[in-house]
């Protein structure tokens, strides 16, 4: 298994994991598949009334999708097989409050969780950002996300510099993005505190308000995404060559802390 998951019966919180912290808590398959499962199974869990999600180890939340998953592309051009696309609680028709409690670097794929959480706590060591121009890939899903989060000149500057400029916990604060900051080591407490508040309310009104929250915004996020394949199909360079380019700057690459 690549997800912890620990249940506070008392106090009606789940804590998830993401248990790969050798690789950063990159995505593969067997991961992605286990955050489905997971987000559907917590819908029927009645003694669950609020989700926080974090990342093992203090080097990162998430680095997105694992780059040794072999991942299987459909022949036609017209369609993109994404194995994150499903990894959110939305995705999967959760609407119990998801706290994320982000550790360490939060980049790529992580803005599938991200992009789906109610909120962010961040540690003060955490750093934002987008590597997929830098390796020849089209920033879709993952500027759709943020473009929903933060304001549009930040969401294209991060999507943008790639792997040339990372956005502080700090900037990400100010910006909106994260709703609170906390020491590392006092991280997992405070989004607690948060995901504890929520679940001893009535979680017919708190589920009812998430629905609401979102719906405020679903139909330009559903059909932002829905353009998402084709650009990214247009867009990307081939594997190989994406490969070449990951190679090259993890030699000597450096960046800005913003």
């Amino acid at each position: 298994m690549t997800l912890r998951v620990e249940r506070d019966k008392a106090a009606g919180v789940a804590v998830v994991t993401l248990d790969r912290a050798h690789r950063h808590n990159a995505i593969d398959l067997d991961t992605a598949a286990e955050l489905a499962r997971l987000w559907r199974e917590l819908r029927f869990d009645e003694e669950v009334r609020a989700v926080v999600v974090t990342g093992a180890g203090t080097a990162a939340f998430c680095t997105g999708i694992d780059r040794s998953a072999q991942v299987p592309q459909p022949a036609s051009p017209y369609s993109v097989d994404d194995p994150l696309i499903a990894i959110g609680p939305k995705a999967n028709d959760l609407w119990k409050p998801v706290v994320a409690a982000v550790n360490g670097m939060a980049c790529g794929g992580a803005f599938y969780l991200l992009g789906e959480a109610e909120f962010i706590v961040s540690a003060t060591t955490a750093t934002y950002f987008d590597p997929h121009t830098s390796y020849g890939m089209v920033s879709a899903y993952e500027a759709v996300y943020m473009a929903q989060r933060m304001p549009f000149g930040e969401v294209a500057r991060m999507s943008l510099m790639g792997t040339a400029e990372r956005l502080s916990a700090r900037r990400a604060y100010e910006i909106g993005l994260v709703s609170e900051l906390a020491e590392p080591g006092e991280l997992l407490a405070t989004a607690l505190r948060s995901a504890r508040t929520l679940a001893s309310f009535p979680t017919e009104g708190v589920q009812g308000t998430v629905r609401a929250l979102w719906s405020a915004k679903q139909a330009a996020l559903q059909q932002s995404l829905a353009q998402a394949p084709a650009l990214i199909a247009l867009g990307n360079i081939p594997p190989e060559r994406q490969a070449e380019l990951f190679a090259g700057r993890r030699a000597g690459q450096e960046f800005r802390l913003r």
